[in-house]
């Protein structure tokens, strides 16, 4: 799942959301918002398939894959308050989702390849694991090379980015400082968690 290199918009009009922000992919699924197939008949979901789909989304949205998945519900569950929510809030404290939020690059796939490249430092430290977890505290930003901060500014400036009040982003020095934890209102999935939870705790 983590290297899904199969038509995403395929994926999308499956799970009627844009889980793939790729423009292609956007494009075909602003044309075409039903289920992909020849005749596609509305069919009757069971609570499983409900649940499995949202977990897929989940999977397909942040590029996680099975174990990873797992890994990060186990840690949930031993930390207070909802699992579901909390899951989620790790997804989005990974380094790859926190390049994509501040605008450096207008899709995820797309920041893991800068992240594996070596494209960014983290606490002045090359990091080259999309799955980097970033704390409170932690400063990210665009290593100190020419050619990679004019791509990356040139993507800022055609892609503004939206503010967050718990990322403070330098546009002008391409950097990045995680001024504390997400809150259920910075979750950019739309999904229902809990019934994930249900489905994984099985």
């Amino acid at each position: 799942m983590a290297r899904y290199t199969g038509p995403k918009a395929r994926v999308n009009r499956r799970f009627g959301a844009l889980l793939f922000e790729s423009a292609g992919a956007a494009r075909a699924f602003a044309k075409r918002e039903n289920p992909p197939g020849m005749h596609p008949k509305p069919r009757r979901t069971s609570n499983y398939g409900i649940a499995l789909a949202e977990k897929q989304k989940i999977k397909y949205y942040y590029g996680l894959g099975e174990r990873q998945l797992r890994r990060y519900f186990d840690d949930a569950v031993g930390r207070k308050g909802n699992t579901g929510e909390t899951l989620l809030l790790m997804c989005e404290r990974r380094l790859d989702n926190i390049v994509r939020r501040v605008g450096f690059t207008k899709t995820r796939p797309q920041s893991r390849q800068g992240i594996v490249h070596g494209h960014f430092l983290v606490n002045g430290v090359k990091v080259s694991s999309p799955s980097f977890i970033c704390r409170p505290g932690d400063i990210i930003e665009v290593r100190n090379r020419d050619s990679v901060k004019n791509m990356y500014r040139g993507v800022i400036a055609n892609f503004p980015p939206t503010p967050m009040d718990w990322l403070n982003f330098d546009t002008e020095e391409l950097r990045v400082t995680v001024a504390g934890n997400p809150g259920p209102s910075d979750i950019s999935l739309p999904v229902n968690a809990n019934i994930v939870v249900e489905f994984l705790s099985r």
